[in-house]
C-alpha cells in the first residue's frame, strides 16, 4: 500500500508526481480562482432573478432588497474578521470552512419557502463568503514569490473580470430555464469541486498558534462596519433621510465614524497582544493608501453599471438583456489584459502601471458622456468602454501587488480582509454618491443630462486614486520571473 502511495507522489523517471505537481503555485491559484467565482457570481447573479423570486415565493419589494442586502452586510462586516481568522488558524482551513459554510447555505437559499428563510439564508451565505474572499489575496502573497506575484494578481483579476462578465448572463439563463431556485443549488456540485480543488493544491499555510483572537476589538469593528454600510445599503430607498424613528442617513454615517475611533483605540491599546488590526499595516504607507485608492476601481465600475443602461433602456428604448450585452464589453477586454499588466508589474513595479491604468479607467468613462444623448447613437459607447476595459484590466494587478509587497507572511489574511473592506466599502460609497446626484439632476427635468452630470462622480474619484497614487513608494524593478 505504502509503495503504491509513493508510486503516486514520485514516477520512477524521477520527475514529480501528480500530487507534487497539484501542489505548485500554479494550481493554488487555479483553486483560488475557482472559488472566488463563487462569490463573485453570487453578488451579481440574483439581482438580475429579482423578478422571479418575486413571484415565486410572494415577496414585497422590501422582502427582495434585503435579499440582496442580507448578503452584502454580512459580507462587509465580517471580511476583517475573516481574514484575520486565517493568520491565526490556517488560511486553507480558514477558506475550506468557508466553503463548507457557503455552499451548504447556497442548498439552504435553493429550498426556502418564505422570503424570510430565503434572506436570512442569503445572511448566512455572505459569512461564508466573507471566509472565501479573505482568504484569496493571503494565498496568493504566501505561495508566489515576490517576482511572480504581480502576473498571478492579473491572473486572478482577469479570472475576476471574466465572473462579473458573465454573472448576469448565467443568471438571466438558470432563472429563465430553470427557476430562481437554479441559481442557488448550482453552488453545490461547484463548492464541491472547489473544496477537492483547494485540498490537493493549497498547502495548509499554518497560523499564527498561540496567538489570540481579538474578540473586543472584533466586535467594535463589526458594529463601525455596519452603521457605516447599513446607511450606505439603504439611503437611497429613504432619501437619504429617516430610515426609521430618530435613526437617520446621516446619524447612522457619524455614529459609524465615532465607533471607528472607539475602535482605534482598543487597537491602540491592545498592539502588544494580538490586535485586530496591527498597526504596522497602517504604517506600511503603500497599503494604507491603496486600501483609500482601492475603492475607487469598484465604486467607477458600478457608477457606470448603473448609468449606462439606464440611459439604454430610458433613452433609446432597449431591453435589459441588450444592455447587459454592451456592458459585457469592458470586463472582457479587462481580461484580456489583465495577465498582461501583471507581468508589466513584476518587470517594472507597480506604481506606474496603477497610475497609468486610472487615468485610463477615468479617460475611458468620460468618453461615454458625449454618446449619452437622446440624439447619440450607442454606438459612440463603444470606444469610450474599450479604453475603460483596457484600464480596468490594467489597474487590477498592481493595486493588489504594490499593496501586499511589504506586508508580512503572518498578516496576509489581515491585510486580505482590510483591503477587500474598504474595496466594497468605497464602491458602495460611489453607488451613493452617483445615486444621490442622478436625483438632484432629475429634478430639473432632463434625464440625459443628469446622467451626463452623474458621470462626474466616477471619474473624479478616479482621478483622485490616480493622484493618491503618486504618493507610492517605488519598489526595485524585478526581473520577470520564469
Amino acid at each position: 500500500m505504502e509503495a503504491t502511495q509513493a508510486a503516486a507522489r514520485t514516477p520512477l523517471d524521477g520527475s514529480p508526481g501528480w500530487r507534487e505537481k497539484m501542489r505548485s503555485p500554479g494550481f493554488a491559484l487555479l483553486a483560488i480562482c475557482f472559488t472566488q467565482a463563487l462569490v463573485l457570481l453570487d453578488t451579481t447573479v440574483v439581482n438580475i432573478a429579482f423578478h422571479t423570486i418575486e413571484q415565486g415565493l410572494q415577496a414585497s419589494l422590501d422582502q427582495i432588497l434585503w435579499v440582496t442586502n442580507s448578503y452584502l452586510l454580512t459580507y462587509a462586516v465580517l471580511l476583517v474578521l475573516g481574514g484575520r481568522l486565517g493568520d491565526l488558524f490556517g488560511t486553507r482551513r480558514v477558506l475550506l470552512i468557508g466553503l463548507v459554510v457557503f455552499t451548504v447555505t447556497s442548498a439552504a437559499c435553493g429550498l426556502a419557502q418564505t422570503p424570510t428563510q430565503l434572506i436570512l439564508g442569503r445572511g448566512l451565505q455572505g459569512v461564508g463568503a466573507a471566509l472565501l474572499a479573505a482568504q484569496a489575496m493571503a494565498v496568493i502573497t504566501r505561495v508566489f514569490p515576490a517576482e511572480q506575484r504581480g502576473r498571478a494578481m492579473g491572473t486572478w483579476g482577469a479570472f475576476a473580470g471574466l465572473a462579473t462578465a458573465v454573472g448576469p448572463t448565467v443568471g438571466g439563463l438558470l432563472a429563465g430555464t430553470l427557476g430562481w431556485r437554479a441559481i442557488f443549488v448550482i453552488n453545490v456540485p461547484v463548492g464541491v469541486v472547489g473544496f477537492v480543488l483547494v485540498m490537493l493544491s493549497v498547502p495548509p499555510l499554518r497560523g499564527e498558534g498561540r496567538a489570540r483572537l481579538d474578540l473586543l476589538g472584533s466586535v467594535v469593528l463589526a458594529a463601525a462596519i455596519f452603521l457605516l454600510v447599513y446607511p450606505l445599503v439603504e439611503g437611497e430607498r429613504h432619501h437619504w433621510g429617516t430610515l426609521w424613528g430618530p435613526v437617520t442617513v446621516p446619524g447612522c454615517l457619524v455614529a459609524g465614524l465615532v465607533v471607528l475611533g472607539a475602535f482605534a483605540l482598543v487597537q491602540r491599546r491592545r498592539q502588544g497582544r494580538d490586535p485586530l488590526i496591527p498597526f504596522a499595516l497602517v504604517r506600511n504607507r503603500n497599503f494604507a493608501l491603496l486600501s483609500v485608492v482601492i475603492g475607487a476601481i469598484p465604486g467607477a465600475v458600478a457608477a457606470v453599471l448603473l448609468l449606462v443602461p439606464l440611459h439604454l433602456q430610458t433613452v433609446h428604448h432597449w431591453s435589459p438583456f441588450g444592455a447587459g450585452l454592451v456592458l459585457a464589453v469592458p470586463p472582457l477586454i479587462s481580461v484580456v489584459v489583465a495577465r498582461r499588466s501583471g507581468r508589466l508589474v513584476d518587470a517594472i513595479g507597480g506604481k506606474t502601471v496603477l497610475i497609468v491604468g486610472l487615468v485610463l479607467f477615468a479617460a475611458g468613462v468620460g468618453a461615454q458622456v458625449p454618446a449619452l444623448s437622446a440624439h447619440s447613437s450607442w454606438l459612440l459607447l463603444l470606444p469610450g468602454l474599450a479604453v475603460m476595459g483596457v484600464g480596468m484590466g490594467v489597474c487590477f494587478a498592481p493595486s493588489v501587488a504594490v499593496a501586499m509587497q511589504d506586508v508580512p507572511p503572518e498578516l496576509a489574511g489581515v491585510a486580505s480582509g482590510v483591503f477587500n473592506t474598504t474595496r466594497l466599502c468605497g464602491s458602495l460609497l460611489c453607488t451613493a454618491l452617483t445615486g444621490a446626484l442622478l436625483q438632484v439632476g432629475l429634478t430639473r427635468g432632463d434625464f440625459s443630462g443628469a446622467v451626463r452630470t452623474t458621470f462626474l462622480v466616477p471619474v473624479l474619484a478616479l482621478l483622485v486614486g490616480a493622484l493618491l497614487s503618486v504618493g507610492l513608494r517605488r519598489a526595485p524593478a524585478k526581473t520577470a520571473g520564469s
